[in-house]
């Protein structure tokens, strides 16, 4: 009853306080990287909050139908709204890179994305989310039809381990930090593969016994 409840009140929220709360702290983080309140670098300060809150978002996207399934808590209206955000602030991390950290240098920015594996990789879970926000649309569901819109945009998944992937190499000391986010996203991808079905089914006979 209290779960109905709760799912009941999700379905009157309306999305755009999804991307207002969503875009605040990235303006927050911009602000404090101006008035130099992110550290000695705040520009890599800034890079990284906008590559870390892409991730998260990701991920959050990818809870959503777990969730559903396993909790009974429906986020289904919000994951569009939630994915979208997570392409706005890996558009962001990118931006800060080009613009802020590299100057719009072209021959070094391509230099690093050829020679650095963390920057290729991270160029490729850019390119793999690209087509998906840019098809996060109804009209473009009605146009590629639902089966295939539902196949192309698998590529989350891809997209998320890519990013995770991106994280773990781009840091030195080797911290749990990125390892807790690509132990997460793999979880979540292996419970949409087989094996998530295969555990379902256990779940739910062990329920019914």
């Amino acid at each position: 009853m209290m779960l109905s409840k709760v799912n009941s009140g999700l379905r009157r929220v309306p999305t755009w306080i999804v991307y207002l709360g969503l875009v605040i702290p990235g303006a927050v983080y911009f602000y404090w990287a101006l008035t130099n309140q992110l550290g000695a670098d705040p520009i890599e300060a800034l890079e990284h909050q906008y590559g870390e809150w892409a991730l998260q978002l990701l991920i959050a996207g990818l809870l959503i139908t777990p969730l559903r399934k396993w909790a009974g808590l429906n986020l289904l209206k919000f994951r569009r709204a939630i994915g979208l955000m997570a392409f706005f602030y890996v558009s962001l991390h990118l931006l800060v890179w080009v613009i802020l950290d590299k100057y719009l240098n072209w021959s070094g920015i391509w230099e690093d994305i050829v020679k650095r594996p963390f920057i290729t990789i991270g160029m490729v879970a850019f390119l793999m989310l690209l087509p998906l926000a840019i098809t996060s649309n109804n009209r473009s569901v009605r146009k590629l039809g639902a089966a295939a819109w539902r196949k192309l945009h698998r590529l989350t998944y891809f997209a998320a381990i890519a990013g995770a992937a991106h994280y773990v190499l781009i840091v030195k000391s080797w911290p749990p930090e990125p390892i807790i986010y690509m132990a997460v996203v793999v979880g979540l991808v292996l419970l949409r593969a087989p094996f998530g079905k295969w555990l379902r089914r256990r779940v739910t006979t062990d329920a019914a016994a």
